[in-house]
């Protein structure tokens, strides 16, 4: 049972802290401190606090070209669900859902197709992304 809530404190931190810089942001912190105030109530603004300035980090790192400092967050957050499961490991079935609901590619290991079809003419302009996009103009 260890190695199951190890892998699933792995696949809930590493999506947590991928979420954190997606239009799913909102919804995975109001998911995640949810989770905390059923397992352990007094730690939940806290925890809320943590997830903001975990989200400014990597933010700032990925501005940064920073790789490591984002893999280190993701760690972090594993760790802070492991100690949770392993504390309350009741809420094992709830995390499960929260991911499943917040990134349900992430409990599908199939491959994606994108297909995308633009046009411009004259002036215009296209961008397309199959994930984040960030354009910068000057």
């Amino acid at each position: 049972m260890e190695a199951q809530m190890l892998e699933l404190a792995r696949a809930a931190g590493a999506a947590v802290v991928t979420l954190m810089a997606t239009d799913a942001w909102e919804r995975t912190r109001d998911g995640v401190v949810a989770l905390w105030r059923r397992a352990s109530p007094s730690r939940a603004d806290g925890v809320e606090g943590e997830l903001e300035a975990t989200r400014d980090d990597l933010l700032a790192a990925r501005e940064n070209g920073d790789d490591l400092t984002e893999q280190e967050l993701r760690e972090e957050w594993v760790g802070r669900l492991r100690r949770l499961l392993r504390e309350q490991p009741e809420v094992a079935e709830e995390l499960r859902r929260i991911l499943t609901e917040l990134a349900p590619e992430s409990q599908d290991n199939g491959a994606r197709t994108v297909q995308m079809r633009a046009e411009a003419s004259g002036s215009g302009r296209v961008y397309q992304a199959g994930r984040d996009q960030h354009i910068t103009e000057r």
